[in-house]
């Protein structure tokens, strides 16, 4: 073998290697997107990886009937892949902004097929080809096999701990696409003596390179331009963190803080839900010094406990430190939070909530469980009686626990579940549920060992805007639309997590 075709023998393995890291950054990518845009991250990620898969097979079928012009063929399927893959997720906002509803769902699964299709047809070409230049069917494949396989595991970490946390999800298309292009060039340039037309191929490769270029500096202030559709408000930040999308709006005097598309609160009813919250348990505890916050990162619950003389120490557990980080220097929050969280009484710790409690021995007089709603698997087993258990464990006999459930309104099955759930762990329990505008109506389940008197409840010598004593037994009287008659709501448990498709069905007319 002459020096030429060793080395186009050695970057064929290396290309397989790196195609089948672009390929499954893209299906965990579009798995990412439609948990993001379409929810229900299990769905969304079952989904787009057995439609890779399946994209796959077909592309696989497929590259049977290429028997000629192998490379060219080849450097055709990269800028392919390259040029769909790249525009993908910006796209796919613009679908979301403009497109009927239901089109965003419908491209997100096409453009999966396709480009599983065409990831398909790769590998058999580039083992073929190897074949060709001289090493043997058997070399050749296990080679190519082995390099895809090793890739595969190296997109998978690269997607993980670079490119979501560092570029976002439309950045990160662009960027993979272009590592697609590349390793069309490369091979366009060492198989330029059996190509014709090499020039007239080089360009229609350095257009593609231009649009990613172009998409990977300006793609992204462009697709936020097609979120801005999505939220009534403009958009005055804009954050991809490790763990989700920050988004806060603000118009005139209503600032908003958007987690992954969620509305967390809105400025000018956020005292409705936090004085609930926290006021609540404060008032059912009989001596609370020390208080758990589950949650909670904006600081607005820390805010309302920081008024109680007698607690002593605020423990708050949040699993991303760039919201912590962005409520201690979001001038718009900071205002918000009264500066709470740099309070010498607050403790941060940047964990999951199950995981400190699993890993924890202390006892709290307070917790408060402040945590997004139960809308994925990693969410849902904050909602479950195994975690609930956990809490108990961790109250003190006489203290009190006080749950943000959703909205018995819009989710009355969910919300009459998380209770029963709450309950089944032997605490007593009593439910609360207040107007917000911005949220609508909002439900909350009080929590404790000792038994609840409503009547005997008084909301302390602290000031709140909205709360007083005399109103709490009005919070607990449901409508006959918002009740538990007739539900017979279940238990949700880790082993079966039935709150996830409860959630989804009464959460998609609204």
């Amino acid at each position: 073998m002459d020096k030429l075709k060793e080395r186009q023998s050695y970057f064929i393995y290396w290309a397989s290697g790196i195609v089948s890291i672009c390929g499954i950054v893209f299906e965990v990518l579009f798995g990412a997107l439609g948990s993001y845009i379409l929810g229900d991250g299990v769905k969304q990620y079952t989904l787009t990886i057995s439609l890779f898969l399946t994209g796959m097979g077909i592309g696989a079928s497929l590259s049977e009937k290429v028997t000629k012009k192998l490379i060219l063929s080849f450097i055709y399927i990269e800028f392919f892949v390259a040029l769909i893959g790249g525009f993908s997720s910006f796209l796919m906002f613009g679908m979301t902004a403009f497109g009927s509803p239901g089109a965003d769902a419908v491209f997100l699964y096409f453009i999966t097929l396709v480009v599983g299709a065409l990831t398909g047809v790769e590998l058999p070409i580039l083992i073929r080809k190897a074949n060709e230049i001289g090493v043997t069917l058997e070399k050749s494949t296990a080679r190519v096999l082995f390099s895809d396989y090793a890739g595969g595991l190296i997109g998978g970490l690269l997607f993980v701990f670079f490119l979501r946390p560092q570029l976002g999800i439309v950045k990160s298309a662009f960027f993979v696409g272009l590592i697609n292009l590349t390793v069309a060039l490369i091979v366009l340039y060492l198989f330029r003596k059996e190509l014709k037309n090499v020039m007239l191929h080089g360009l229609a490769g350095i257009a593609i390179a231009l649009l990613l270029v172009f998409g990977l500096f300006f793609g992204e202030r462009m697709a936020n331009g097609f979120e801005q559709k999505i939220y009534t408000d403009p958009i005055i930040y804009y954050e991809q963190t490790q763990y989700q999308k920050m988004v806060v709006t603000k118009q005139e005097d209503d600032v908003r803080l958007y987690l992954d598309g969620g509305l967390q609160f809105s400025s000018v009813d956020e005292h409705r839900y936090h004085e609930l919250l926290v006021h609540i348990p404060m008032a059912q505890a009989a001596d609370p010094e020390s208080v758990l916050v589950l949650g909670g990162g904006d600081g607005l619950g820390a805010r309302e406990l920081l008024k109680y003389e007698e607690v002593e120490q605020v423990t708050l557990v949040d699993l991303d430190p760039a919201v912590i980080e962005f409520a201690n220097t979001n001038p718009h929050i900071l205002a918000l939070n009264e500066g709470a969280l740099k309070d010498e009484r607050v403790q941060v710790i940047n964990r999951d909530a199950f995981e400190y409690l699993e890993n924890n021995d202390t006892w709290y007089d307070v917790i408060i469980v402040d945590l997004p709603d139960p809308n994925n698997e990693s969410l849902n087993k904050l909602y479950t009686k195994e975690f609930y258990s956990l809490v108990r464990n961790h109250l003190e006999p006489d203290g009190a626990a006080m749950i943000q459930a959703t909205s018995p309104v819009f989710a009355r099955e969910v919300y009459w579940t998380i209770s029963n759930t709450v309950e089944a762990t032997g605490m007593n329990v009593e439910n609360f549920h207040v107007d917000i505008p911005s949220f609508g109506n909002w439900g909350f389940v009080l929590a404790s060992r000792e038994e609840i008197n409503v009547d005997g409840l008084e909301i302390k010598n602290v000031d709140t805007e909205y709360l007083e004593t005399d109103m709490l037994g009005s919070l607990t009287y449901f409508g006959k639309d918002e009740g538990d008659s007739g539900l017979n709501a279940e238990v949700n448990t880790l082993i079966d997590p039935i709150l996830i498709p409860i959630y989804e069905n009464s959460w998609k007319y609204y």
